[in-house]
């Protein structure tokens, strides 16, 4: 149940928005926030903020890529898996978190710390091969530069 503070916070943002349903996704990911991913109950309690069905927020849910209906772990990488990133070596990078980090992509790390998703694009196609940890946009990855991201990101968690 999420406390009172967040529902007012969310009430007040659905009041804002031109019609509840703009406001779904922001208050998806709030949810998303407070119970680290995006559970049944939570997709309960946004159709009841937001005045929608629990199908529909669903079906607005499993539109989006950084919607998480599954847990995830305490960091989710997003590689960029564009044709903009791929031809400029998206697919090596992919591949060496997956080494690094123990998991196939969709896979979370044994110790939940990390989870190693592709995604359709991350929108920084001049800087690619791009990766996003949290909210942190990384691009001109190398293999250094993905091991010291990790390093840094692990003893952030740790």
């Amino acid at each position: 149940m999420i406390p009172e503070s967040l529902k007012t916070e969310l009430q007040a943002r659905i009041a804002a928005a031109i019609t509840p349903r703009e406001a779904a996704v922001d208050v998806m990911k709030e949810l998303q926030r407070h119970y680290g991913w995006l559970t049944d109950e939570a997709v309960g309690e946004a159709a009841e903020l937001l005045g929608l069905t629990s199908l529909q927020v669903e079906e607005l849910a499993t539109f989006y890529e950084m919607i998480y209906r599954r847990p995830v772990g305490k960091r989710v990488i997003h590689v960029c898996d564009s044709i903009s990133c791929w031809a400029v070596g998206g697919e090596t990078m992919l591949a060496h978190l997956a080494r690094r980090l123990g998991v196939e992509p969709g896979e979370t790390t044994g110790d939940g710390i990390f989870t190693l998703l592709p995604c359709c694009c991350l929108g920084n196609c001049g800087e690619g091969p791009t990766m996003m940890v949290g909210d942190t946009l990384y691009g001109r990855l190398t293999l250094e530069s993905i091991d010291e991201i990790l390093a840094r990101e692990r003893a952030v968690i740790s």
